[in-house]
């Protein structure tokens, strides 16, 4: 991570990450990266042992400094959390105090392949919208009741757990989307997490460490706690605001393509 940090002071502010545990993964990287980037952009790879293994035995052993392609690996020991859903959220919200030389970071879930150069992304999501953070809506549900329901229905966490976690952000404030409203602050109480775009300023790294807080406190499904972390935000610092930008989900689809989790269908590895 040193080295990492070094490589930031010298070369450049924004840092591209990813993790992996237990995963059947590809290299996240279609072809459309400039040389600037590859010159002052950071691309981090966070990886259990396991993942490091399987990256091994299909020949992609990293170099001296510890690169394949354009990603520096890292291997991660020792995880916080034995929930796996929830110590790959540490590098998802908390790139700031891993990387705290970096100005922006663009965050890529495993099941993700980025498509476009990392500072056009930047360019067209945050400094052409003058925002700070930058998450697409869900495609399909915009209320947390719903993602309730949904959660459950598919048996995606422990009911009870995800009763408890709903129930609070009832008693503290939280209320039913309703797009109808005119006045209301986001398009949606839902977000599609997989591609996380933002500048590391102060309300950006203060939401992101309330949004873990969620996370560490309750359920690993960011889905839920995203609403009422905002709504919270935005509440308890009326003078202070977040300059957000949350965009279509098809926005998010031309730029970085989905692939299935693990056990599931992905096309063969790619490396730049």
């Amino acid at each position: 991570m040193l080295n990492i940090q070094r490589k930031l002071e010298h070369d450049g502010n924004v840092v591209t990450n990813i993790s992996w545990w237990h995963a059947n993964f590809f290299f996240p990287f279609g072809f459309q990266i400039g040389a600037y980037t590859k010159s002052h952009v950071c691309f981090i790879m966070f990886l259990d042992e396991l993942t490091m293994s399987q990256l091994a035995s299909e020949g992609n052993i990293p170099d001296y400094k510890g690169n394949v392609g354009l990603w520096r690996l890292v291997l991660v020991r020792n995880l916080p959390y034995t929930d796996l859903r929830k110590a790959g959220k540490v590098p998802k919200f908390l790139s700031h105090r891993l990387f705290p030389s970096a100005r922006y970071s663009i965050w890529i879930d495993s099941k993700m392949r980025l498509d476009a150069d990392p500072l056009l992304i930047l360019e067209y999501f945050l400094w052409r919208k003058k925002s700070e953070y930058a998450i697409s809506n869900h495609y399909d549900r915009h209320c947390v009741w719903e993602e309730v329901l949904q959660n459950k229905h598919l048996n995606k966490y422990n009911h009870t757990a995800i009763d408890e976690q709903f129930l609070f952000y009832q008693t503290d404030g939280l209320v039913k989307f309703d797009g109808s409203d005119k006045n209301i602050p986001l398009p949606s109480y839902v977000p599609e997490g997989s591609f996380i775009v933002r500048a590391h300023t102060p309300m950006s790294n203060l939401f992101s460490c309330l949004w873990f807080n969620e996370v560490d406190r309750f359920t690993s499904r960011d889905q839920l706690s995203f609403g009422y972390t905002f709504l919270k935000l935005r509440r308890m610092n009326p003078g202070k605001k977040l300059h957000f930008n949350m965009f279509k989900d098809c926005e998010r689809r031309r730029l970085a393509k989905l692939y299935h989790h693990r056990g599931e269908s992905r096309p063969p590895p790619r490396v730049l």
